[in-house]
């Protein structure tokens, strides 16, 4: 039997922001939601808010299925302090997932974060995927990481994403420090990213840590009506009192 394929269908940007739904024809390409809308089986970090992106696509492309009818499965939970105990039993679940491509259905992958896989734990489903020999397609879309680099004005040739930093003050000083030596010995641009209502501890860290020379590019809200973009450097910030919104998502980027 012919296996089926993994698409990894992209997201919008707007999640989890009160009132700031946009237009998916705005952001998504027809191609990705013509692909959504056929797709009658998903992996998902949440069922609640895929079905709920794909009420949004059934305004603009109905349906294959209604979507009560439709199969989603969400993707297993990492295990709390028992990762090697737990190693099989979390292979067994990202296969279970693909067990609809292995009979010959088509399978769709959403993300919370935009692009699938990027900043994203459905990599390890894609993973799985390319162990069982399912063909992975992946389509055009938002990703908040590369669009808040290409606006930043920082280095686009070398970058690399550290994702989150540590929660403790000391730690996480420590971190930005050493992210700041490593960014100005291979002038690498850092990416940055931290739950929204910590926004505004992540740039009081930064301002507090990084040197006043050093650029520091703050993205947030992409592709959402009230979005915004600054660059400046460190002590251009600390002189400004720009202030964070603690519920819209954002990417911190620096270079040294």
């Amino acid at each position: 039997m012919k296996k089926g394929r993994l698409y990894l269908i992209p997201n919008s940007l707007d999640f989890g922001v009160e009132g700031a739904a946009v237009d998916l024809q705005e952001v998504l390409p027809l191609q990705v939601i013509q692909t959504a809308a056929r797709l009658n089986y998903w992996a998902a970090e949440n069922a609640k808010t895929t079905r709920a992106f794909l009420k949004r696509v059934d305004a603009i492309c109905p349906l294959s299925q209604p979507l009560q009818s439709l199969q989603i499965q969400e993707l297993p939970r990492p295990p709390k302090g028992r990762a090697s105990l737990d190693a099989a039993h979390q292979n067994q679940a990202w296969q279970k997932l693909l067990e609809p491509a292995l009979a010959g259905h088509d399978v769709g992958l959403i993300s919370e974060a935009g692009l699938p896989a990027v900043a994203d734990p459905g990599a390890l489903l894609v993973a799985a995927a390319h162990e069982a020999d399912i063909e992975v397609l992946p389509l055009s879309g938002p990703s908040s990481l590369l669009m808040a680099l290409s606006v930043s004005g920082l280095n686009g040739q070398s970058f690399a994403f550290v994702g989150y930093l540590p929660v403790e003050a000391a730690a996480r000083a420590a971190r930005i420090r050493e992210l700041e030596a490593f960014s100005a010995r291979h002038q690498q641009t850092q990416l940055v990213i931290e739950t929204p209502y910590r926004n505004s501890a992540l740039l009081q860290a930064l301002l507090a840590t990084l040197k006043g020379s050093t650029r520091l590019s703050i993205s947030c809200g992409l592709s959402l009506a009230q979005g915004w973009t600054r660059s400046a450097t460190v002590e251009q910030w600390r002189s400004s009192g720009e202030s964070m919104p603690d519920k819209v998502p954002a990417v911190f980027a620096f270079l040294a």
